[in-house]
């Protein structure tokens, strides 16, 4: 039997994804033979989960939990809508929004966090069920809101189930007034941002890259219609005015009537609270946001199931 070196244990393992340990034991088993070690770890159901990481995780569900003045969503993919239907999958779910809940809402944190029904870590337990249900799952984003005095509201837009569904939205008010008056005006701000999707609270917090692409185009527009620079870059100033009135939270219409911004709603809804209202955060998670989805050619992949 030849000699099992750190080498060949690091090889199969960035072959498999597989543990240190086991890979070491499956070069042992198979006398250092790297193809007959992956055979065995796959034999084994330790390779498993591991084979289907390269494959597109862009279905799945979002997340929501909240705990005192604290809430986090987070969006855990799948491969296909069918596993996001399945209630292993959304129990899954909504296990791991319950202990991001008590982590920083990073990533990172979470995926390091304990699993209370499996007692391993989110990330272990997600593998555990990728080689269970026999298709790929990733937690991709995670993030967390939380405020000393307030509410932190939540909404899921079309939800599957409680605290699950396609999108999820958090708002975070500071206030020290009522509340479940409070809770009620941010959920509604929630609702707004679920569906106007604002890139920032205030329109001195947009981007400053994405206010310069903005302003480059609409120059560009401008110079088109031929008038003096002195009038177009009055022009452009206009365009930018109502650009950060579209685009920021407080400048916008409030969808739940029209006639107020969402900064007039909630000045008005302080009568009902009692108190200030400040807006001091908001999340917006839409599921398989920005992944690009594999194009199937189902015609050869039927081709290459009958030739086995």
């Amino acid at each position: 039997m030849s000699e099992i070196t750190a080498a060949m244990v690091k090889e199969l393992r960035e072959k498999t994804g597989a543990g240190m340990m086991d890979c070491k034991k499956a070069l042992a088993e198979t006398g250092g033979d790297m193809e007959a070690a992956i055979d065995w770890l796959r034999a084994k159901g330790i390779a498993k989960a591991d084979k289907k990481s390269g494959r597109t995780a862009a279905e799945g569900l979002i997340g929501v939990s909240s705990q005192g003045t604290k809430a986090v969503v987070v969006e855990v993919n799948s491969e296909t809508d069918f596993v996001a239907r399945n209630d292993a999958f959304q129990e899954l779910v909504r296990g791991i929004a319950k202990v991001a809940v008590s982590t920083n809402g990073s990533v990172d944190a979470v995926a390091a966090a304990t699993y209370p029904a499996s007692g391993k870590s989110v990330s272990d337990t997600i593998k555990d069920a990728i080689a269970t249900i026999g298709e790929n799952m990733n937690l991709r984003r995670s993030t967390a809101l939380s405020v000393e005095d307030g509410v932190v509201a939540t909404y899921i837009h079309n939800a599957v189930s409680d605290g699950l569904g396609k999108l999820g939205v958090l708002v975070a008010l500071k206030s020290t007034g009522d509340k479940d008056a409070l809770n009620a005006i941010g959920r509604q701000v929630a609702m707004h941002i679920a569906a106007t999707a604002p890139l920032a609270i205030r329109p001195e917090e947009v981007d400053a890259a994405v206010a310069e692409r903005e302003r480059n185009v609409f120059i560009e527009q401008s110079r088109a219609s031929g008038k003096p620079d002195n009038i177009i870059e009055k022009m452009v100033d206009g365009r930018m005015r109502k650009f950060f009135e579209e685009v920021a939270l407080l400048s916008q219409a409030f969808v739940i009537n029209p006639d107020l911004t969402v900064a007039a709603a909630i000045k008005e809804a302080e009568k009902a609270v009692g108190a200030p209202i400040e807006v001091a955060g908001m999340a917006r998670l839409l599921l398989g946001e920005g992944v690009e989805k594999e194009e199937t050619d189902f015609a050869a992949e039927v081709a290459a199931a009958v030739k086995g």
